[in-house]
């Protein structure tokens, strides 16, 4: 039997979930199981809140505006996220809406914008950013919900950082060499974080300062210049096969 059901529509709610509780939709979430899906009373629905599990729930009292779910019983117990953070300048909007939901998809449990001096969007919208962010879990059945952080500058960034976290660099500068081997030698016992420059990369005051880090691993993503975009899933499939929750070739084991 598969582990997730993707074939049951799945929702995520700020309520808590219990068997016998019953859960009022926001009208954005009536507006698509009622209109967009077309279901009707007692249509089975998937419900997950980032802290109790996911929970089987059937639709009740129905209108085309305003519809709420009983909930059933627990289908999922809930599940600890990859600590992996993904660190990153904002970008605009759409490839900051693909960048969200493949971050989320490849199991970064935070999303953190930085301001660099090379950043090109001023202001950001959280709460898209946060949209993005949830609409992957619901697609690709991820229970647990990610935090979005304010955006802060990446001086404060690198003075608050913790003792012990790995910080793995995309560097266009770096020396080509293998990024499974790079990785495969780090530490992650304190958790894994992602840093991701802007457009135009960091300048060379910030990467002096990102390499000063405590076990930085410096990462080269092959001899092509990636969008910050397409480096960040290539550099989340590299940290999940080394150093996530990935299972783990036999020569990494070794």
């Amino acid at each position: 039997m598969a582990r997730t059901d993707f074939r049951t529509p799945r929702l995520c709610v700020t309520a808590p979930l219990a068997e016998g509780e019953a859960v009022t939709l926001t009208s954005e979430q009536t507006n698509y199981l009622v209109n967009v899906l077309r279901l009707g009373e007692g249509a089975r629905v998937l419900l997950f809140n980032g802290r109790d599990g996911e929970f089987a729930a059937s639709l009740a009292r129905l209108s085309r505006k305003a519809a709420s779910l009983v909930v059933g019983e627990r289908t999922r117990p809930q599940e600890t996220p990859p600590d992996v953070d993904y660190l990153f300048a904002p970008l605009k909007h759409t490839r900051l809406d693909y960048v969200a939901q493949k971050a989320v998809e490849m199991g970064a449990r935070r999303l953190r914008p930085i301001v660099t001096r090379r950043t090109q969007v001023s202001r950001l919208n959280i709460e898209r950013l946060t949209a993005n962010a949830i609409e992957a879990c619901e697609q690709c059945g991820v229970i647990w919900t990610p935090e979005v952080a304010a955006p802060e500058p990446l001086e404060r960034t690198l003075a608050e950082w913790p003792a012990g976290r790995l910080l793995v660099f995309c560097d266009e500068e770096a020396p080509q060499r293998s990024p499974l081997d790079a990785l495969s030698n780090a530490r992650a016992n304190g958790g894994v974080s992602l840093i991701i420059g802007p457009e135009g990369g960091f300048d060379e005051g910030e990467r002096a300062a990102i390499l000063a880090i405590p076990g930085v691993v410096r990462l080269s993503l092959g001899p092509r210049v990636l969008r910050a975009d397409t480096a960040a899933v290539a550099a989340l499939t590299l940290i999940q096969a080394t150093l996530g929750d990935w299972p783990k070739p036999a020569r990494m084991r070794q």
